[in-house]
């Protein structure tokens, strides 16, 4: 029998997780998370990590299973889950994977792009760059040479701009030159269901869910995680609004507004890289799970 990967996508806050665990349920089946920021053991409230009752409903697989002190990157997680999906497959036609990560799901669907080795120097360069004069010039800079990578990248990760302006520095072409769509060869056929709203809709739901993460505890979380904050893993929405609050640098209410802000610019992201992929089929956010079932049982008959 083909085997299957059932790939929910969506923007954060949009009730992936939800649906995740309904398909996976119905198919008796186990979960791939592609979520990076749910990747790490230490953080849990700012990532939206599936709380215990969800866990224990469906096998799930690549949450909390590193450390924030690990260094793992795109290549190890698409290596790891091919390896995983591998063994899930020998007892299951059909596997959920879920995440709000484009870049991870991809790379599990596709495989990574072959980008040319660059000169070291640039990338110690762009760091000492972005110390120096932070993350806005590393923004203003990749605009200017690549201009497609600007609008689909997460412009609050530093990681990301580097490596993207390295490679545009290093060649004098635009890194998004160098992202092929040359597919890797898989052993299952992708199906993938995408979830969306209107967006006031996106964005109220996202300041809804900042506000119950700070009455969850976030704060309190993110204080225990401060004096990690240089690592990258933090580097993320949701701690480093709150890190410089406790620098004194901004209030606290204007760190909650800005953590809002900022998870709404990332859920705009999202969608702009998943509306570019036409196979993507699309429901209504509150669509019921048999509604995509339904539609899952038509295309796997």
């Amino acid at each position: 029998m083909p085997k299957h990967l059932i790939t929910i996508v969506g923007p954060t806050a949009i009730g992936k997780t939800n649906l995740s665990i309904a398909l996976a349920s119905y198919f008796n089946t186990e979960i791939i998370s592609s979520d990076s920021r749910q990747f790490y053991k230490e953080m849990n409230i700012g990532t939206a990590v599936p709380n215990q009752e969800e866990l224990e409903a469906v096998k799930h697989h690549f949450i909390q299973h590193l450390s924030i002190h690990e260094n793992y990157s795109v290549g190890h997680f698409e290596n790891d889950a091919i390896t995983k999906l591998d063994k899930l497959y020998k007892k299951h036609e059909h596997v959920v994977m879920v995440g709000g990560s484009g870049l991870y799901t991809d790379a599990v669907l596709y495989g990574l792009d072959n980008f040319p080795k660059i000169n070291p120097e640039i990338r110690k360069n762009l760091k000492e760059q972005f110390e120096n004069t932070g993350i806005e010039s590393l923004q203003e800079q990749l605009k200017t040479l690549d201009l497609v990578t600007y609008n689909n990248i997460d412009l609050n990760n530093h990681q990301r701009l580097i490596r993207a302006l390295e490679i545009c520095i290093g060649t004098g072409k635009p890194f998004s030159s160098f992202q092929t769509n040359n597919k890797a060869k898989r052993n299952f056929t992708p199906i993938k269901i995408g979830l969306t709203a209107d967006r006031e809709i996106i964005y109220d739901r996202i300041n809804k869910r900042v506000d119950i993460m700070m009455e969850n505890g976030l704060l309190e979380e993110a204080k225990n995680l401060f004096k990690y904050k240089h690592l990258n893993a933090l580097q993320t929405v949701g701690y480093k609004e709150l890190f410089l609050y406790f620098t004194n640098e901004i209030s606290l209410d204007f760190a909650i507004e800005e953590i809002k802000k900022n998870t709404r610019r990332f859920a705009k992201r999202q969608l702009t890289w998943y509306r570019k992929d036409n196979e993507i089929l699309w429901f209504n956010y509150n669509d019921s799970p048999n509604k995509v079932i339904k539609k899952l049982n038509q295309i796997l008959k």
